[in-house]
């Protein structure tokens, strides 16, 4: 076992502390990680602080990983010393369901993903994430980073990346496309940036128009204020794909109205509270009513690799780990442009 320094929350709505916690041996098939950068993502907040459910503590949030390789295990033919690595927001899985068979391991009919943290590993023990100096993880859970991308602006591709990749895709964002993101944060930057990049024409909605000049400059096309009623009057059966990335209940009516014929609507933002839904809105115009979570690890892999072909990092702002907890006020104020990032050398 190795023991490193980690930030912990030692109960659920505690402050994240420093604490140390013991990594397992490096095994046949494992990677040990020098942890260089870890993201900040909402669902960190939300899982820390009980808002999806009971949890487990202490608990070392952090599923957007990007590294060193310090240690391979004598089988491990994937990846060597000094290679530039990321985890995201797994590190295991059933591997002989359907779904992961199929490179969906994110949707593990046996048993569920093993969660980079906030789960309980094959070894019977609690899985600790990035907020920390170094992580184990076998290497058919680790992906490569390509030498184009910075490791402090790729470390967010690993959750919000692969978040808004994986539902473009699917839906086939493209030439002679309109999509919209809804929400310009943390996970919707991520989609302006993609979306444009695959060739679609790209739309905004956000609440106010605050960032506008933000989303212009990140890629998108039109940016719309959806607290102003016209806007919902004058986008009428526009988008092919919408995908929203808010974590607050949205009128689900309202933006399924904005659909063409046939059009989607993808949630990748989690609400903590249940949202409701006229049927109405879905079955007028055909409409998808969808949802996306992250994405399989040969996904993940194809994001990262479209992102360094494009040029694509994330916007952030690196913080100290003693900065921590002001962040997740911070994240929850909206006030970030647009991932917070951590420099686990400060931990």
């Amino acid at each position: 076992m190795t023991t490193v320094a980690a930030y912990a929350a030692p109960a659920a709505k505690a402050p994240l502390e420093r604490t140390t916690i013991e990594r397992r041996p490096v095994g046949e098939f494992d990677v040990l990680i020098d942890i260089k950068f870890a993201g900040i993502c909402h669902s960190d907040i939300h899982q820390a602080r009980e808002g999806w459910g009971e949890a487990i503590f202490p608990m070392v949030p952090g599923h957007e990983i990007a590294g060193v390789v310090s240690e391979v295990g004598p089988g491990v033919t994937k990846y060597a010393v000094g290679d530039r690595v990321g985890v995201g927001c797994m590190v295991d899985s059933c591997r002989e369901c359907d779904n992961c068979e199929a490179g969906r391991e994110q949707y593990c009919t046996g048993g569920g993903m093993i969660g980079t943290y906030n789960a309980v590993g094959k070894d019977g023990e609690p899985t600790y994430g990035g907020y920390s100096q170094k992580i184990v993880v076998d290497e058919n859970y680790v992906v490569r980073i390509p030498d184009g991308l910075a490791l402090d602006e790729a470390a967010p591709l690993l959750c919000a990346g692969i978040t808004l990749y994986s539902p473009l895709k699917r839906w086939n964002a493209g030439p002679g496309k309109k999509v919209a993101i809804v929400g310009l944060g943390g996970l919707g930057h991520m989609g302006v940036k993609i979306a444009h990049a695959m060739g679609a024409e790209v739309t905004v909605l956000s609440q106010s128009l605050r960032k506008k000049d933000d989303g212009l400059k990140l890629g998108a096309d039109h940016y719309y204020a959806t607290s102003d009623p016209k806007t919902f009057e004058e986008l009428a059966g526009t988008f092919d794909l919408i995908v929203s990335t808010v974590s607050a209940p949205l009128d689900l009516g309202a933006y399924l109205s904005l659909l063409k014929t046939h059009g989607t609507l993808a949630n990748v933002g989690a609400p903590e509270e249940p949202v409701s839904l006229n049927l109405f809105s879905v079955i007028g115009g055909g409409k998808s009513l969808a949802g996306s979570m992250i994405g399989g690890i040969a996904e993940t892999q194809d994001m990262l690799d479209f992102c360094a072909e494009h040029s694509i990092g994330a916007e952030i702002e690196l913080i100290a780990a003693k900065e921590i907890n002001e962040a997740y006020e911070r994240v929850l104020a909206s006030d970030v442009r647009y991932r917070f990032v951590i420099d686990t050398a400060t931990i």
